[in-house]
C-alpha cells in the first residue's frame, strides 16, 4: 500500500477551503448587484446552497457522482456511498479516518470535502438570475433536488468516466477525448442553463426593461470579484489533485486569462459607453475566470491570454442579449457563466495544445467539445425544466408583487440590510 502524500493531502484539503470561500465571493458579488431592499435575501439563497448542498451530498450526493456503480454512463449508484459509508470508516478508538487513499495518495475523505466545494458554488450561481423575487423556502427545495437529479450526474458523467468523459461514448466514437479540467461544462453552463429555464418558466421583474436596476453597492461586488480570483485558485490549480506542475501553471494559466478578460471586457466597455467602470472590471474577471476552467492545464500562455480576451469581449455583448429577447437574468449569470462556460469548453477544440486546430491537432477536438457542451445543455435544461416547472405548479416559485415592489428581504426575512429610518432618526437627534 502506498504512503500517505502529506503534499498532496494539504494542498487538495486547502484547495477545498479555497472553492469553499468561493459561494460566500459570489454572495458578495451577487449581493452588491441587487438592490438594497434584496441584498439579504441573495445572501440568505448562498447560505442555502452552502448549507443544503452540504446535507445532500453526505447523504447520497458523492455516491451518485464518484462512488457509487456506474449506471448507463450517466450517474452512480445512490446506495454505495450513502451517509459517505465508502469513505469514511471509525477505527478501534472512536475516531474517524478516511476508508483510503485515492490514485494520488491523499484520503478519500479530502476528495469528498473538495467535490462538495464545488457542487456549493455551481448551485449558488443560478442565485443572480432568479434575483430580488424567489422565496427562500421554495429555493431550498430546489437546491436539494437539483444537485440530486442534475448537478451530481453530471459531474459522473464528466469527471468519473461517465457519458461526457475523455474516456465516455462520445468521445470513444468521435475518436478524440473530451476534456474539461475545472467545470466548464459540469459548473457553468450547467448553471447558466438551469439559471435560464427557471427565469423563462418565473418570469420577469417588475419593473424589467422600463426602469434600471442599479447594483446598490459597487464595492460589494468588487469584494466578491477579488474573493473569487483568489478562491479560483484552488478551483483551478486544486483540480490537478495534486501539489505538483500542473497545478502551478494551472494558476498562472487562470491569473493570465483571467486579467486579459478584465482588460478585454474594460475595453469593450469604453468603445460602448465611454466608461471603464467597477461592474465592468468585476464582470471581466468572473469572465475570465469562467473561460479559463476547462482548459487552464492544455493551453500555452499565449492561448490562455487570447481565450480570456475573447471571452471578455462575447461575455460583455452577451449580457445584453436579455433586453433584446426578454428574458430577466437579473444579474448575467447567462451572458458571464453560460457565454464564457461554452467560450472556454469549445476554444480548446482550436487551441488545446498537442489537440487543438491551432495548436497541432486536427478537427476531432473541436467537435467532441462542441458535442459535450451540447449534450450539457440539453441535459441541464431538460432535469432544470423539470424540477422548476414542477415547484412552480406546487408551492410556487415568487413572492408577491407587494412584497417584491416593498422589499423581499423585509417579507422573507423580515429584516433590513440597513436601517436608514434609524439613521436619519439619529442624525436629527444629534442636529437638534
Amino acid at each position: 500500500m502506498e504512503a500517505l502524500d502529506s503534499g498532496n493531502t494539504a494542498w487538495i484539503l486547502t484547495s477545498a477551503s479555497l472553492v469553499f470561500l468561493m459561494t460566500p465571493g459570489v454572495a458578495f458579488f451577487y449581493g452588491g448587484m441587487v438592490r438594497a431592499k434584496a441584498v439579504l435575501n441573495m445572501l440568505m439563497l448562498e447560505a442555502a446552497a452552502l448549507s443544503v448542498t452540504m446535507i445532500i451530498w453526505t447523504l447520497w450526493g458523492w455516491s451518485i457522482a464518484y462512488a457509487g456503480s456506474d449506471v448507463a454512463g450517466i450517474f452512480g449508484d445512490p446506495a454505495s456511498g450513502f451517509l459517505l459509508k465508502d469513505s469514511m470508516v471509525a477505527g478501534d478508538d472512536g475516531i474517524f479516518t478516511a476508508t483510503g487513499l485515492n490514485d494520488n495518495n491523499y484520503p478519500v475523505s479530502v476528495d469528498v470535502a473538495f467535490q462538495v466545494a464545488f457542487a456549493m458554488i455551481t448551485v449558488g450561481l443560478i442565485c443572480g438570475a432568479i434575483a430580488e423575487r424567489v422565496k427562500y423556502s421554495t429555493w431550498m427545495i430546489f437546491v436539494a433536488l437539483w444537485i440530486t437529479f442534475d448537478y451530481a450526474p453530471m459531474a459522473h458523467m464528466v469527471w468519473n468516466g461517465g457519458l461526457l468523459s475523455g474516456d465516455g461514448a462520445i468521445s470513444t466514437a468521435i475518436g478524440a477525448q473530451a476534456h474539461d479540467f475545472a467545470g466548464g461544462t459540469v459548473v457553468h453552463i450547467n448553471a447558466a442553463v438551469a439559471a435560464l429555464i427557471i427565469v423563462l418558466i418565473i418570469g420577469k421583474r417588475k419593473g424589467f426593461g422600463t426602469q434600471p436596476f442599479r447594483p446598490h453597492n459597487v464595492p460589494f461586488v468588487m469584494l466578491g470579484a477579488f474573493l473569487l480570483w483568489f478562491g479560483w485558485f484552488g478551483f483551478n490549480a486544486g483540480s490537478a489533485f495534486a501539489a505538483n506542475g500542473t497545478a502551478g501553471y494551472a494558476w498562472v494559466s487562470t491569473s493570465a486569462a483571467t486579467a486579459a478578460a478584465m482588460l478585454s471586457w474594460g475595453f469593450t466597455e469604453k468603445i460602448r459607453s465611454g466608461h471603464y467602470t467597477a461592474m465592468g472590471a468585476a464582470s471581466g474577471m468572473v469572465a475570465g475566470l469562467v473561460a479559463i476552467t476547462p482548459a487552464a492545464d492544455v493551453v500555452s500562455p499565449l492561448w490562455a491570454i487570447v481565450m480570456g480576451a475573447i471571452a471578455g469581449v462575447l461575455t460583455c455583448l452577451a449580457c445584453g442579449l436579455k433586453f433584446k429577447f426578454g428574458y430577466d437574468d437579473s444579474l448575467d449569470v447567462v451572458g458571464v457563466h453560460g457565454v464564457g462556460g461554452f467560450t472556454g469548453t469549445v476554444l480548446i477544440g482550436f487551441f488545446g495544445e498537442g489537440t487543438g486546430l491551432l495548436a497541432g491537432g486536427d478537427w476531432k477536438q473541436l467537435v467532441v467539445q462542441i458535442v459535450i457542451a451540447l449534450v450539457a445543455i440539453l441535459y441541464s435544461a431538460v432535469i432544470t425544466a423539470i424540477i422548476a416547472f414542477a415547484l412552480e405548479k406546487t408551492i410556487g416559485w415568487r413572492v408577491t408583487e407587494a412584497q417584491e415592489v416593498g422589499g423581499i428581504d423585509l417579507a422573507d426575512q423580515g429584516e433590513r440590510a440597513y436601517d436608514f429610518a434609524g439613521t436619519a432618526s439619529s442624525v436629527l437627534k444629534e442636529v437638534k
